[in-house]
């Protein structure tokens, strides 16, 4: 559910949310909108995921994670969630699913959405098993960047995994993505 602060195309419709945007008075979070004055937090982007992925027995991961967190700046096409493996549940076309046990801990909720840690993610981001893209890398450099993970951390997250596919992929995958690469600053508030 959308807080009061998003508009979305239930509310008005699209063309003139879209028209907003050109005039200033919108800018777009993720499928909704919001006054370019509102805050972009991750419970305002969780809350557009609610609105996207309305059911609240997805947890946002990946991506969609990474996203929520603000460690990129759009949300990811196709929209990345999870779920457990005894739940069966039908998504559209353009939402990519995978089923995974997630401890308590692994999961944070940001209103009615719950969301994987961000070191969960960053894990989650390692270790998947298709490429290591340009957009994961990012996705994992905003991470550390906005200050959500530590590498150290990350690095013994991966440890702990012990023998589990991907790990070590994953460990690889973490030295080459950050090394030589040093974060932005970030902004004291």
């Amino acid at each position: 559910m959308p807080t009061p602060s998003l508009l979305t195309s239930d509310d008005w419709p699209e063309a003139e949310l879209r028209a907003a945007v050109l005039a200033g008075e919108l800018v777009a979070v993720g499928w909704c909108w919001a006054s370019p004055a509102e805050p972009q937090t991750p419970a305002l982007r969780a809350a557009a995921h609610a609105w996207r992925v309305p059911d609240g027995r997805l947890v946002a991961s990946g991506r969609s994670a990474a996203w929520i967190w603000g460690a990129t700046s759009r949300p990811p096409s196709p929209v990345e969630v999870s779920v457990p493996p005894t739940v069966r549940v039908r998504v559209d076309p353009d939402v990519r699913l995978r089923e995974v046990r997630l401890p308590a801990v692994d999961t944070v909720r940001l209103g009615s959405v719950r969301v994987t840690s961000p070191e969960r993610t960053a894990v989650d981001l390692l270790r998947a098993p298709d490429t290591f893209d340009v957009t994961a890398r990012d996705a994992l450099r905003g991470l550390v960047a906005i200050g959500a993970v530590r590498v150290d951390d990350v690095t013994r997250r991966l440890d702990a995994l012990g023998t589990i596919p991907m790990v070590r992929q994953a460990a690889r995958r973490l030295v080459r993505a950050t090394a030589g690469w040093t974060p932005p600053a970030v902004a004291q508030r």
